[in-house]
């Protein structure tokens, strides 16, 4: 992309988020990455390099996945994880532009990540809807029940106590119903619980499209993989193409394109997410 064909490019989402009526919003990973959520480099080192150096281990990701033989090693992982992951605020402020530029919009964030980084900047928890989960809270592994519990406070512990890549075996978090171990309240599988507030969020999210059907609707896609495209990118393709005053616009370094049938109504900027933000 040229420099002319980028700043064009900015131009047209500058104009289409200043007439749009609605904005919907979808985010991906790659907002994080640009807010500095990086899993792996210097960031994954500098917190996991005694594992990395037991395991062989080169970014967060792999060692979510690894088989540990004990809950306490699991867990010295796992806490350490969401700590840096939820606790701690992105490096950069790429989510707090974001607000800056629809804070006085009519918007719904739809999101894949599970980091929490919407709230933490400010965004207003009634307009979010995050469809995998939240690193915030746990729920029963097999589970029993469809509840979740908020982690901070023994999360935070296990982060202090733990030593040697363990923590104390008391920490190790059971069901409270069944006893069965704990887990990271993160969609895998079809154990993944559907809590009351994940609910009322979809349905809040469903009311904000069918209320404002037939309006002028800028679907903002930031960051969106092909992990999971049919939760925010097949859909704000289908909504685009319902309605020829609707504006589709992907940020995505390196994954910006869209279906000839709404090209004419698309805006696809191959760059940083943070740095197209700043130039809005």
């Amino acid at each position: 992309m040229t420099e002319e064909h980028y700043e064009k490019e900015i131009g047209r989402l500058r104009t289409a988020l200043e007439e749009a009526d609605a904005v919907v919003i979808g985010a991906g990973a790659g907002l994080s990455t640009s807010a500095g959520f990086t899993y792996a480099g210097e960031r994954f080192r500098a917190h996991f390099s005694d594992f990395a150096a037991k395991y062989d281990f080169s970014d967060m990701y792999s060692g979510g996945f690894y088989p540990y033989e004990t809950l306490e090693e699991y867990w010295a992982y796992w806490s350490r994880y969401i700590y840096i992951n939820r606790y701690m605020d992105a490096p950069k402020p790429v989510y707090e532009k974001l607000l800056e530029l629809v804070r006085d919009k009519d918007y719904f964030v739809l999101t894949t990540n599970v980091d929490h980084c919407f709230q933490k900047a400010g965004f207003d928890k009634k307009r979010l809807f995050y469809t995998q989960g939240d690193y915030g809270l746990f729920q029963c592994s097999e589970p029993c029940c469809q509840e979740t519990y908020d982690n901070e406070e023994l999360v935070c512990e296990m982060v202090q106590q733990q030593k040697d890549m363990r923590v104390p075996t008391e920490l190790v978090p059971h069901c409270p119903y069944c006893g069965k171990p704990m887990t990271m309240n993160l969609r895998a599988d079809n154990t993944f619980v559907q809590d009351e507030g994940w609910h009322q969020a979809a349905e809040r999210y469903s009311n904000f499209l069918r209320t404002r059907d037939g309006l002028k609707t800028l679907y903002l896609e930031l960051g969106v993989g092909y992990n999971t495209p049919g939760i925010i990118k097949y859909s704000f393709w289908q909504m685009t193409l319902k309605n020829h005053q609707n504006t589709y616009a992907c940020l995505n370094y390196g994954q910006a394109e869209c279906p000839n049938e709404i090209r004419s109504q698309a805006i696809c900027i191959n760059s940083d997410i943070g740095e197209v933000l700043e130039r809005i």
